[in-house]
């Protein structure tokens, strides 16, 4: 396998420090709340980690890099490359971060300059179900790839190519299209009871270009995963602690002293 492939790489960078309800070792990733402004905690249950999403939310990835190197991270939704559109693999396309550096990973990438929104959808109305590819929705997953160590000095990156924080590992493949016209409207709600899923939302600028990385293996050097699905759900299933009841007063079998008239 040919580890050698052409990286996009962010704009902007984050200097803010990592957080405890990030999840990861090379790099953290936390799932932040874009419409309460919020990061969703993480809860471990059976070995595996979730947050809880509310339908109708916009939401964002944060990445942030916990290495002295740059390391790529190939970044899946739904079993479904953010960056391609196709169904992922650990050989695709994913962004690249400088030592220590962080970047908020908004939606799914349609070009150099635009994302579709992430957005917390009923599963049958993720885009992974649209695009005819439903087992895996309820997902998030990052494959972190450190690059080839070399013993002579690295090549200055042409004058095209500005070093900053966010990088990729293939030049992303067309996305399937979905009328946005009709997808806004049905991101709001979710059926009861049902999973949750990731919509394909509204457009925004996030700028990116390309920029060349070497993969040290073809094997990731770390996996992190992240299910997601609604608080209820969640509630239901045992990952979060349900409501608890308040403490019922015990009787006291000598609350008087006569017989009062019933009411």
């Amino acid at each position: 396998m040919n580890t050698l492939g052409k990286a996009l790489l962010g704009l902007a960078a984050l200097t803010a420090s990592a957080h405890a309800s990030a999840v990861g070792r090379l790099v953290d990733m936390t799932v932040y709340d874009r419409t309460t402004q919020q990061e969703l905690p993480v809860y471990r249950h059976g070995g595996r980690y979730y947050v809880a999403g509310q339908p109708g939310h916009r939401y964002q990835i944060q990445l942030r890099s916990q290495e002295d190197s740059r390391a790529l991270g190939v970044l899946s939704v739904d079993g479904v490359n953010v960056v391609s559109g196709d169904t992922a693999d650990w050989s695709q396309s994913g962004y690249v971060l400088e030592p220590y550096a962080a970047t908020d990973i908004q939606g799914w990438r349609k070009s150099l300059s635009e994302v579709a929104d992430f957005v917390f959808a009923d599963a049958s109305r993720s885009y992974a179900a649209r695009t005819g590819r439903p087992e895996n929705v309820g997902v998030i997953g990052i494959a972190v790839f450190l690059p080839r160590r070399m013993n002579r000095p690295m090549p200055m990156p042409a004058p095209q190519e500005p070093i900053t924080s966010r990088r990729m590992a293939a030049p992303p493949a067309p996305a399937a299209p979905i009328a946005e016209s009709a997808a806004a409207p049905a991101l709001a709600k979710a059926l009861p009871g049902g999973p949750l899923g990731t919509g394909h939302g509204e457009r925004e600028t996030s700028e990116v270009t390309y920029t060349d990385f070497e993969r040290a293996s073809s094997t990731p050097n770390e996996v992190i995963t992240v299910y997601y699905d609604t608080r209820e759900r969640l509630i239901a299933q045992g990952v979060i602690p349900g409501d608890v009841p308040p403490e019922r007063t015990r009787p006291d079998p000598f609350p008087g002293h006569f017989v009062p008239d019933p009411r």
